[in-house]
């Protein structure tokens, strides 16, 4: 058996399993002292004297749930000069003449090479799957990236909407070439037929063994409520898989007794919510002048629910949003910003680590018992100065 000890560090105490094996000193929000490891995975902690150059924060690689790697990386070449989502859709739609293997690879494996470089171990992108039941080529060419070990690990979801997925035939069609770790997606916004289209992709999902994630009112307009709709359907049918609904922009529109009831059935269906900051401040609220409304879903409202909450790139430098990155951090701190999300900030931290893996059917990642290779050490003293951008390394350079 092969022990080492990595001297004085900081662990979240939100990110440790099993607190009973790590003896650390208390330290705010943190357990401070020497953590033991066994076999190149993390087995405890030990009291140990602080020292004046220690005190790094020892936390998970990232998650990231949600970006869309077919079209990040696009705006440079378009002569979009901004708009809402139709107008968006609509630019990006155009744009798709443009995407080659060879564009679509390159464009991938930048932002895939952005997100390693911003200590991130897993990304949920989402694959546009076009107007055919069957697979577009960027899902098959996402499909060879994701089985490529040595960057992050890629997780799919393909980008359907309710009135393709209304069509029993075209739905069967996109469930049997999703294969397993992959998920199922489907964009809701106010159409026709939710009931049924939701009815089908919940039944494929079940059947298949998918985790679902959703686009859903992505919007100011009250009248939108698939949120509502995907928490009946998941307590209706009992699903068991997990459920991840981004966006819900319209949530904010909507009376206070809404609200709560709507988070009440999210918390009872275990409906992990995605907060997608840049593209909703980008495109929703638009008018003459400067935007008085945020986009972003209602944060604290759903976390005092009980709701679990994540937090996402969404696009970057595309027709959605023309600028952006691929890091983790840099999205929830705007999710902070946005939402108005207080300290203490270690239960905000799980929205791009644990909460956000769990959210798409992963490994939580947390510290007890976890690999070296999916951790990293931040070079900051408090969470404050973590999310503001410290210095990352993984643990073979610390």
């Amino acid at each position: 058996m092969t022990r080492q000890t990595l001297q004085d560090l900081r662990l979240p105490k939100a990110l440790i399993g099993d607190l009973a094996r790590f003896d650390g000193a208390e330290d705010a929000v943190f357990l401070r002292g020497d953590v033991t490891v066994e076999n190149g995975r993390v087995t405890g902690m030990i009291p140990a004297p602080a020292t004046d150059a220690g005190g790094a924060i020892l936390l998970p690689k990232f998650t990231e749930p949600h970006c869309h790697l077919d079209k990040c990386h696009t705006i440079a070449r378009m002569g979009h000069t901004g708009g809402d989502l139709r107008a968006a859709i609509e630019a990006q739609r155009a744009d798709k003449a443009n995407w080659t293997d060879a564009d679509l690879r390159t464009r991938a494996l930048r932002g895939l090479s952005e997100y390693a470089a911003a200590g991130t171990r897993l990304v949920r992108s989402h694959v546009d799957w076009g107007d055919t039941p069957e697979p577009p080529r960027a899902w098959s060419l996402f499909l060879e990236l994701a089985s490529d070990p040595s960057g992050p690990a890629l997780h799919l979801s393909a980008l359907t909407s309710i009135p393709q997925m209304v069509d029993p035939a075209f739905a069967q069609t996109v469930a049997r070439a999703i294969p397993e770790g992959h998920a199922l997606g489907c964009f809701v916004y106010g159409h026709d037929g939710i009931e049924t289209g939701l009815r089908h992709v919940f039944d494929l999902a079940a059947r298949h063994g998918l985790p679902l994630d959703f686009h859903v009112d992505e919007g100011l307009d009250p009248a939108l409520n698939g949120l509502e709709a995907i928490a009946d359907m998941a307590l209706a049918t009992g699903f068991d898989g997990p459920i991840l609904c981004g966006h819900a922009c319209s949530l904010a529109t909507r009376a206070p007794t809404e609200v709560a009831r709507i988070a009440d059935k999210l918390a009872r269906a275990g409906i992990f919510v995605c907060l997608l900051p840049t593209t909703n401040l980008y495109l929703q609220g638009r008018r003459d002048g400067t935007p008085i409304a945020r986009g972003v879903t209602l944060a604290r409202e759903l976390s005092t629910a009980g709701v679990r909450l994540v937090t996402g790139a969404d696009n970057v430098r595309d027709a959605f949003c023309p600028i952006g990155r691929h890091d983790p951090i840099r999205s929830l701190e705007l999710a902070i910003l946005t939402a108005h999300l207080d300290p203490p900030l270690d239960r905000w931290l799980r929205m791009i680590t644990t909460d956000a893996a769990r959210a798409l059917g992963a490994d939580p990642g947390l510290l007890n018992g976890a690999p070296l290779d999916t951790l990293q050490i931040a070079d900051a003293r408090d969470l404050t100065g973590l999310i503001s951008g410290a210095p990352l390394s993984p643990i073979s350079l610390y």
